[in-house]
Formats: structure tokens, C-alpha cells, sequence
């Protein structure tokens, strides 16, 4: 069974959303048989390398609400993310485009490596401070998980995998997809946002049963291939 999972890195709601997907696969009786790829997804595909100025105040403008009200978002955030163990530091965070790391994700996936750069990558925006568009950041993160540098900043210099990044993207408008988290089983079922284990179980357990053959719950003189 095959799990595609769309989001960005710049969404602290998919940090929180792969935390809880992973409780829900570890409890699943069929895991050993299910497939993760991670899709690209950008928020603001826009932005620019670096965005100046305090986060508060840009979620703010953004959202139409006060200063006061966005650094309660950001402080109602923080503490979900710490229920399921991640430390978020919105006062260390730089805001800028992820186009880079994304494109890294894909060139860890070339590498077995897929599900171990999104979660550095993760961890390294929303808890460290680091900037998705500095290449020698990236480059340093990609090589704590496994990649050969010389690859990275190879792949990074060149615009090596925009055009999958792209696919990924254009497949999420077909599919309708217009927010992250989003949790697609087989192109055939899905779950948006960052819902708890027990609703992601959920999802996992109707698409193995949406796939698997047949229950013969009885049998009679019949023919097949080989003859009657």
C-alpha cells in the first residue's frame, strides 16, 4: 500500500502531522507492507530567499489579526508541537522559500535517505533557525543524514529535481489538494491536516481494505483457467 503525504517544510502543522501518521503506522498491523513518499507542497512559493522583519507581525498582516493574536497562535503551536515531543522556537526561525529543500528531499529519496531528510529538514527550520535557502546549511544537514556532499552541492548549484518538484505539485492541484498536511492512500483516499493517530489509523486500515483481493467467503463447482 502506498502512503503519499504532501507538505512543505515551512508548515508546523506537517511537523505535528508526521509525528502523529508515524504513531498511527507503528500501530498498524499491516506497516511492514506500507510505502512513504514524501510530496512537495509550497505554501508561498513566492517568498523570497530570506523574508526580513518579525514572524508575528508578517502571520499578522497575513492573516488580518493582531500582533498580540499571532504570538498566541505561535504560543498555542509551540505547545502542541511539544505534546508530541518536538521543540518549536518560532523566536529562532527565518522565513524564506523551501524550493531548495525540497528539491534535497528528492535527491534523498534517489538514496533510500527520503524520510530521514524530511525530518531534519524539519527539525532544522522550525527548531534551529535555519535558513531553507542558505546551500551550505542544507548541504551540512543533507550530509548529517547520509548524502555525499559533493552530490549536494551538485544537485543544489544545478536546479537538479525543480522539475519533480513541480510534478509534485501539479499532481496536488489535480488531485485538489490546497493545504499540508494531506495524507493520500493509494490516489484513492485521503485525510488533510494534522489529525490525531486514531483518525490516521483509520485511513490506513479502509485503504488496505479498499485493496485487498477478494473474500471468498465460500466455494462450489466452478471453472477457472485450468479447466472445469
Amino acid at each position: 500500500m502506498h502512503v503519499e503525504i504532501w507538505s512543505d517544510i515551512a508548515c508546523p502543522w506537517c511537523y505535528v502531522g508526521k509525528r502523529r501518521f508515524e504513531a498511527a503506522l507503528a500501530a498498524f498491523e499491516h506497516r511492514d507492507e506500507v510505502r512513504v513518499t514524501w510530496r512537495s507542497f509550497e505554501l508561498d512559493p513566492g517568498a523570497p530567499r530570506e523574508r526580513e522583519g518579525d514572524r508575528a507581525e508578517h502571520l499578522a498582516r497575513k492573516y488580518g489579526s493582531s500582533v498580540e493574536q499571532a504570538r498566541a497562535m505561535q504560543d498555542q503551536m509551540t505547545a502542541t508541537a511539544a505534546a508530541e515531543g518536538l521543540a518549536f522556537r518560532f523566536d529562532l526561525s527565518r522565513s524564506g522559500n523551501t524550493l531548495d529543500a525540497h528539491r534535497l528531499v528528492h535527491l534523498a529519496a534517489a538514496h533510500g535517505l527520503q524520510d530521514a531528510m524530511k525530518e531534519r529538514l524539519l527539525r532544522a527550520y522550525l527548531g534551529e533557525g535555519e535558513l531553507m535557502t542558505d546551500h551550505a546549511a542544507l548541504e551540512r544537514l543533507a550530509v548529517e543524514v547520509g548524502l555525499d556532499a559533493d552530490e549536494v552541492r551538485d544537485a543544489l548549484a544545478s536546479g537538479r529535481f525543480e522539475d519533480e518538484v513541480r510534478e509534485d505539485e501539479r499532481t496536488a492541484s489535480a488531485l485538489g489538494i490546497t493545504a499540508v498536511p494531506c495524507f493520500v492512500v493509494d490516489r484513492s483516499i485521503a485525510v488533510a491536516g494534522a489529525q490525531p493517530p486514531e483518525m490516521l489509523g483509520r485511513l490506513l486500515q479502509q485503504g488496505w481494505e479498499a485493496r485487498s483481493p477478494l473474500a471468498v467467503v465460500a466455494g462450489g463447482d466452478a471453472c477457472g483457467p485450468d479447466g472445469c
